[in-house]
């Protein structure tokens, strides 16, 4: 039976990578494989195979595993078997997002409008809480947004952060928090909740007012968070703490501000 053609590779891929790219394809719909049968299949030698198939393996994208033994055991190693990881297998895509919005789609559906937040608000709080201590350990909002990028790009999110405005005794500066990747940003394209629960997180976290200026879910090059701060003037305390406290005011991610760098990425 005659195998299904390739997904689309860019034609400024290299005559390498497209053949990588075989190599780990046959590996996803007949693997695991020997080094010598992926060369059969694909009619390569197998020098050529096992130069891709170690590059697979230092990415991350392939592993292996000892081929089971049939007949008497004979002398040196046994034969090693190729399987993609999760990784290589992402190189092909997944239908993750679809299944997520007929999920929440559901929800919507079958739970109402306050479910879909509820669901929001507990993904946030999955992916903050446990930097939170980190996070909080400062009192100077711009401080908080610096480890707050550090914590969302351990969870996939490549953040960073800059500062805008001048600084001067009195003076208003901010800090823009930037998120160069999104997730969920299919997913949070059809269900803003999910952008607007993230954004109402930070700014109890960061213990000030923040504003969402642009987000990946509505086509912008990053989603950016201006963080206001003003020069001398500490983060409001965690809710809970003795100290005086009032509530941080979460913006809508839909509204605009005006800031001087007019909000683009850090």
């Amino acid at each position: 039976m005659p195998r299904a053609a390739l997904p689309h590779v860019p034609s400024q891929v290299s005559a390498e990578g497209k053949t990588r790219h075989e190599v780990a394809r046959l590996l996803l719909e007949q693997g695991p494989m020997t080094a010598v049968v992926v060369a059969e299949q694909l009619g390569i030698s197998p020098t050529a195979v096992r130069r891709h198939l170690d590059a697979l393996l230092a990415d991350g994208e392939a592993e292996t595993r000892d081929a089971p033994r049939r007949g008497p055991r004979g002398r040196g190693r046994p034969a090693k078997l190729f399987l993609l990881t999760e990784s290589g297998r992402a190189r092909f895509g997944h239908a993750y997002d679809d299944l997520a919005v007929s999920a929440i789609r559901f929800l919507a559906e079958h739970a109402g409008e306050d479910a879909v937040r509820a669901f929001a608000e507990r993904r946030v709080a999955s992916l903050v809480e446990p930097h939170r201590a980190a996070i909080t350990g400062s009192s100077d909002p711009a401080t908080r947004a610096e480890v707050l990028a550090t914590a969302l790009t351990r969870e996939g999110y490549a953040a960073s952060t800059r500062q805008v405005g001048a600084p001067a005794p009195g003076q208003n500066v901010g800090a823009q928090l930037c998120q160069h990747h999104c997730p969920v940003a299919h997913v949070a394209a059809e269900f803003p909740q999910l952008c607007e629960a993230e954004t109402e997180a930070f700014a109890r976290l960061l213990g000030t007012h923040v504003q969402r200026l642009a987000t990946i879910a509505r086509g912008d090059s990053a989603c950016t968070t201006h963080v206001p701060v003003t020069a001398g003037h500490p983060a409001h305390p965690e809710p809970g703490s003795t100290e005086p406290s009032r509530t941080a005011e979460p913006l809508s991610p839909r509204r605009e501000a005006r800031i001087p760098n007019g909000g683009k990425p850090a």
